[in-house]
């Protein structure tokens, strides 16, 4: 059923993967995640048998609609509206309606994953609910400021979570954005002393290389490790 096209109220989701399946996997998405879209199912079908249905979200507004609370800009004029609270209260009400429709079972296990300030989106929803079973964050934005001290107050709740981030990220002259190398080792750390199940992964190069490749390589592990 790849690609197929799913309307819940105002948003757009693009199905792939099998219905009844074990993992129902969400990834909110911008156009450029969804022109890659069909490389990264095939990339997750090489790494596991596990049977998986992946709804991939259109985000129409990307630097509002998965910040976790307003923050000034860090490259050009675009600040981050910080309505990512709206855009979780969205997907808890739409994932009833996409299990019925494909037949997924009610205590599936449901993996938030995405890239860059996906990635920190599904971190940040890990830290609201405990609906998550993992979380699968390719390149999150980790340098969002107060992003460490939030989540030592509000600790991640997913049993699994996947980090991963390009060897030369953090080789920045932006400041902000440089502490994208520390943050996400420190926050490996917390998760693994925590006794989460947690990887970090380094790949070879920035941030823009292969997205949908290294979303692939999340998902898969998150299904993975639970084996």
């Amino acid at each position: 059923m790849d690609n197929q096209l799913l309307h819940i109220q105002n948003r757009t989701c693009r199905i792939y993967g099998t219905a009844s399946a074990e993992y129902l996997l969400l990834q909110m998405a911008d156009e450029h995640d969804l022109t890659g879209m069909e490389r990264e199912v095939e990339a997750i079908h090489r790494q596991t048998t596990q049977p998986f249905l992946l709804a991939a979200v259109q985000v129409e507004n990307w630097n509002d609609d998965l910040s976790p609370w307003p923050a000034p800009p860090v490259w050009g004029k675009q600040g981050f509206g910080g309505r990512a609270e709206d855009t979780l209260a969205w997907l808890e009400q739409a994932v009833p309606g996409i299990r019925q429709q494909y037949s997924i079972k009610e205590d599936c296990k449901v993996i938030l994953g995405g890239y860059s300030l996906a990635g920190l989106f599904a971190l940040w929803a890990a830290t609201q609910t405990n609906a998550l079973y993992g979380t699968a964050a390719a390149s999150p934005s980790v340098w969002l400021p107060g992003w460490p001290e939030y989540e030592a107050a509000h600790p991640i709740q997913a049993q699994r979570v996947y980090l991963s981030l390009g060897d030369r990220e953090e080789h920045t002259k932006n400041q902000t954005m440089a502490a994208v190398g520390d943050n996400i080792r420190a926050l490996h750390s917390v998760l693994t002393r925590r006794g989460a199940a947690c990887t970090l992964e380094w790949n070879a190069g920035g941030h823009f290389k292969d997205a949908d490749l290294r979303t692939a390589r999340a998902f898969a592990w998150t299904m993975e490790s639970g084996k």
